[in-house]
């Protein structure tokens, strides 16, 4: 596999975003659908075989995706599951008697093109998935084994394997009880498999203590694998993702998390900032640096830091350890394109051909070029680290949205009632989960209110979206703003809060209640219809935003598809005028500010760039400039 060798994006770039600062790993993006069309991995031995190979590196795509708002890594994605999900649901080649945890890995791309897309038969494939680990064998103390052919024995990769997927499966399916029994089989490897001298972890335990690898005495494996751990510290702030904020477990997972990254970044080679395949054994003759685990490494402690559960300090080692990758694993031929080396193919314990755990067994085995898991998580690391530069700038800050005077909802493909149109957890065209990706990568928490805000919830909050407020034809039981939370809002802007009112047209939006809280703040959404479009004449809802307005740092070309106006006055100023009506407008009250606009024109479906939206519209990227204003703004 070749990719175009790294550069540095400046400016409004189309495909990688603005904000993409170091583009090696969109560039590997681009390399992977050129060269695997639909996830069709050659350097596998079984290429086109249902496989954690490919599900690792789906989880890549997946991650560049959500960082850089390319429609092409999604429909990668979509077409490497397709080969595999039927209609009805069923996984062409899925080998359901070998309960293997590596064969749930995929399952996550397959629920992350459900929550996109809302077809039945990708609920039906993560479902029988759901069901595979219902059916999983267990250690006497309730650990999955990794494999059928393994038994009583917990390695440290089926958590990533499995956990990250049964948590998205439960927040989306709400099978909250799932969340007691994750939390047990990530703390079980931490109780069981940490050595308690270094903090790091061994790679297998088998509680019967009867394999020949086994210590008699700790059932454990001889030595610290690099990318075992790696898949620990990656399954660890991929679970947090979906974790229920106010789960008793939670707090643990994340000091597990912290006891990880502190000892990894101990272990870190000081001289070229990578990890050793045997960890704890640096340059001990016959071992040697590795390329996955250093990305696994990098891309935790990145998230770890930019989802606000590592210290800050932890950045510097994700940047020592990315610079570490580019010069020792991506090199570049005499043609000018490059290719990914340094990953170890396989590492396992038992077996046939035997497997002893040992440091020879581990160095002995080989480094490969292009190992689709190794791409994986060299794309994933690289999703990080272009965020990097901007993640401490939110940090300790939340954004709430509105589900209160939005609280649209559907059922999912369980029959579940669940909220959604502009709320973060929507990962459809309707959604902003995209929206919130943006504020995320300044470090800004996410939150959502679905109730009517009242002084206690939104002092926990610095930024407050509201958009869209309902009608009975979207909702049989709109929730009207009233004085009481006109006034909870007023005072909380007043006290130092950030307001974002995102209006619609007067077909789709609520404007006579809504405007007795904007009016407040010299802001009234005139009840209109304008910029409709006709057969995706796409130029009838174009909307320049120029650079210089004070709010966007860089101009954007907008989609503003059936919108409103907005009449001003007292504290409220106009930033965007188009045609002699006002679009886009600040007011300053207090200590606190007022963004208005006509429309919730950064939602997914105009942003992600899956769609029909030509490219040349920069959704995501002014979404990321909105947020990053939102976030200078709040006290």
């Amino acid at each position: 596999m070749r990719l175009f060798a790294a550069s540095v994006v400046m400016g409004c770039a189309v495909a990688q975003g603005l904000w993409a600062q170091d583009a090696s790993s969109a560039k590997m993006a681009e390399s992977v659908i050129k060269e695997w069309p639909a996830g069709v991995v050659t350097t596998e031995n079984h290429p086109g075989e249902w496989a954690y190979e490919e599900g690792v590196l789906l989880d890549g795509m997946a991650a560049q995706w959500h960082a850089t708002a390319n429609g092409d890594d999604f429909r990668y994605i979509k077409a490497a599951v397709d080969k595999y999900v039927a209609e009805d649901g069923t996984i062409k080649g899925y080998k359901a008697d070998g309960h293997t945890l590596d064969d749930i890995e995929m399952g996550r791309a397959v629920l992350l093109v459900y929550r996109v897309t809302q077809q039945p038969k990708y609920y039906k494939a993560a479902k029988f998935l759901h069901e595979q680990l219902a059916a999983q064998p267990r250690t006497a103390s309730g650990g999955y084994w990794h494999k059928q052919i393994y038994p009583n024995q917990m390695w440290l990769d089926g958590a990533y394997m499995a956990e990250p997927f049964r948590a998205a499966y439960a927040a989306t399916f709400q099978e909250p009880g799932d969340f007691d029994d994750i939390a047990k089989q990530l703390l079980l490897m931490d109780t069981k498999m940490r050595d308690p001298k270094t903090g790091l972890l061994l790679h297998g335990w088998d509680e019967s203590k009867q394999m020949p690898w086994a210590d008699k005495t700790t059932g454990l494996s001889p030595e610290v694998w690099a990318r075992a751990m790696g898949w620990y510290a990656m399954a660890l702030v991929d679970v947090l993702d979906w974790f229920p904020k106010d789960h008793p477990k939670r707090a643990e997972l994340v000091a597990a998390l912290n006891r990880t990254a502190t000892a990894a970044v101990a272990y870190q080679d000081k001289k070229t900032g990578l990890w050793w395949q045997v960890m704890d054994k640096g340059g001990k003759p016959g071992n040697y640096t590795e390329g996955s685990a250093s990305s696994m490494f990098v891309y935790a402690l990145a998230k770890g830091v930019r989802m606000g559960y590592l210290p800050q300090s932890y950045e510097a080692n994700a940047r020592r350890g990315w610079e570490g990758i580019q010069k020792a694993f991506v090199s570049t031929g005499p043609d000018g394109l490059m290719v990914l080396n340094g990953t170890v193919k396989v590492g396992g314990l038992g077996g046939t051909p035997y497997r002893s755990g040992t440091f020879d067994y581990y160095v002995g085995e080989k480094t490969i070029a292009n190992d689709a898991k190794g791409i994986g998580a060299f794309m994933l690391a690289g999703s990080e680290m272009a965020q990097a530069s901007t993640e401490a700038l939110g940090q300790g800050k939340t954004v709430l949205v509105d589900a209160w005077f939005n609280s649209q909802t559907r059922k999912n493909a369980a029959g579940q009632p669940e909220l959604f149109h502009y709320k973060w957890d929507d990962d459809a065209n309707s959604g902003f989960a995209f929206y919130g990706r943006a504020f995320q990568r300044y470090g800004v928490k996410l939150a959502t209110e679905t109730t009517a805000p009242i002084a206690a919830d939104l002092k926990k909050a610095q930024i407050f979206v509201l958009a869209s407020p309902d009608i009975p034809a979207k909702n049989p039981n709109p929730h009207y703003m009233d004085k009481a939370s006109g006034d909870a809002i007023e005072a909380w802007v007043k006290a130092g809060g950030v307001l974002i009112l995102m209006q619609n047209d007067v077909t789709n939006s609520e404007f006579e209640h809504f405007n007795t809280m904007s009016e407040r703040f010299g802001i009234h959404f005139n009840p209109v219809l304008r910029n409709t479009v006709e057969n995706n004449t796409w130029s009838q809802a174009t909307v320049m935003v120029p650079a210089g307005t004070g709010m966007f740092e860089h101009p954007h070309k907008a989609y503003l598809k059936e919108i409103s106006t907005i009449t001003v006055s007292g504290p409220a100023k106009a930033i965007l005028t188009d045609k002699g009506d006002v679009l886009m407008a600040v007011s300053k009250m207090g200590k606190g500010t007022v963004f208005a606009v006509v429309d919730p024109w950064v939602y997914n479906e105009y942003v992600d760039r899956r769609n029909k939206l030509p490219l040349d519209y920069d959704g995501f990227d002014a979404a990321i400039d909105l947020a990053g204003w939102a976030v200078r703004q709040a006290k």
